[in-house]
């Protein structure tokens, strides 16, 4: 994981985004939040089980389909599998490391 603090690299309204294997964070204070950088690297870990390329597919496809479903971007972006489970767990610190292969998928149900 690197690190890399470039607000104008984060969309507005977000504090970290992952791209693997860089973090991107908004502040230089972010480095020091705990829970963000825990849910940053459960998405470094879903990145590498898809093998980086098919994540981004995924995030986007299912994406826009929650955009059609919900009609609102920020409940379609709260929505996505890969974002419910990393705030369900981003407070668990141990989890990435306990967490079961493609554990999104039970994520996908609403």
């Amino acid at each position: 994981m690197i690190l890399i603090v470039f607000k104008y690299l984060t969309p507005r309204g977000f504090r970290g985004l992952t791209f693997y294997p860089f973090v991107l964070l908004a502040d230089k204070e972010d480095k020091l939040n705990k829970v963000l950088i825990n849910h940053e690297r459960i998405h470094l870990r879903q990145q590498l089980e898809l093998l980086i390329l098919p994540f981004y597919l995924w995030y986007f496809t299912e994406y826009l389909f929650r955009l059609m479903q919900y009609k609102d971007s920020k409940k379609a972006y709260i929505n996505i599998s890969f974002e419910r489970e990393a705030y369900a767990n981003e407070k668990n610190f141990r989890y990435t490391k306990s967490k079961r292969f493609w554990r999104f998928l039970t994520y996908l149900k609403n």
